[in-house]
């Protein structure tokens, strides 16, 4: 992940009054950076995105080339993808997380191996020197970027789609999160079996989300707080970017990001014009 709102760890209210009581045992940081690796590790790499990455999939038909993925994390939306039988091209920023997929990417069978390029670049301005039928961006991605660096994406896409290729995102709906709480807690498990407790405060004036992670055992040593603050964008600002981007926006359509339940999310789909009709 990369260009955040701001750069080191956010001191949230609830971050402070966390360290306040572990004292020196207290370690502060970002979500996404070295000092969290840990953390990141235990709760994404078994973070399962089948559901979401079939409603991509439905999108984009037989897929006869590699696929693009920005902001791949450690594979949440990849994995599913190389199980379709894709070939994918993954591009992350963050080091660590990088080295932790390439990781989890050695223990799969040869043939997944063999179909997955890993990429270290920023999605905000990246060059392959390759194009691409299908670029995916997964939802929570792109709300790390911030207007600048959000053209900066869409014009490295328009570089890399190949005539007739689509553009997918996932994103929130504007009325999922108009509806949750302004906070909220919730304990999360560890693939190592260590629990933790996330809590999520609205910033609905500033559109901000901010995240505050940290081990439900209290007495942990050291006491790893983990902040991050991130945008919550409607999708209709989106479409009105890649419009303005030189985008067709072709569809928009609603799904559960569970695979179940109320419909929380919208797949939007872009293609530049002049696209052939099979693309749409």
């Amino acid at each position: 992940m990369s260009n955040q709102l701001e750069r080191g760890p956010v001191r949230t209210p609830h971050a402070d009054v966390l360290l306040a009581s572990v004292g020196e045992r207290g370690v502060l940081c970002d979500f996404y950076d070295e000092g969290a690796a840990d953390t990141y590790r235990d709760l994404i790499q078994d973070a399962d995105g089948t559901s979401e990455a079939r409603e991509f999939a439905t999108r984009t038909g037989p897929v006869s080339g590699p696929v693009l993925e920005l902001a791949a994390g450690m594979g949440r939306l990849t994995f599913p993808f190389l199980d379709l039988g894709w070939e994918v091209t993954a591009l992350e920023l963050s080091t660590s997380v990088l080295a932790a997929f390439r990781k989890r990417l050695a223990e799969a069978p040869a043939d997944v191996r063999d179909r997955c390029t890993l990429v270290q670049g920023d999605m905000s301005a990246f060059a392959l020197d390759k194009r691409f039928g299908t670029v995916v961006i997964s939802s929570g991605s792109i709300n790390e970027l911030d207007e600048a660096d959000r053209r900066g994406l869409y014009a490295s896409v328009r570089e890399h789609l190949e005539p007739g290729g689509k553009f997918l995102l996932s994103l929130a709906m504007s009325e999922a999160a108009e509806s949750e709480p302004l906070e909220r807690k919730q304990e999360l498990p560890g693939r190592s079996g260590r629990r933790y407790v996330l809590h999520v405060r609205h910033l609905p004036a500033e559109e901000i989300q901010e995240i505050t992670i940290h081990p439900a055992d209290e007495t942990t040593d050291p006491f790893v707080v983990c902040t991050h603050r991130r945008r919550l964008l409607a999708p209709d600002q989106v479409v009105r970017e890649l419009v303005r981007s030189g985008f067709d926006v072709i569809a928009q359509t609603p799904f559960a990001s569970g695979g179940a339940g109320r419909k929380d999310m919208v797949l939007v789909e872009a293609v530049m014009p002049g696209a052939t009709a099979d693309a749409r």
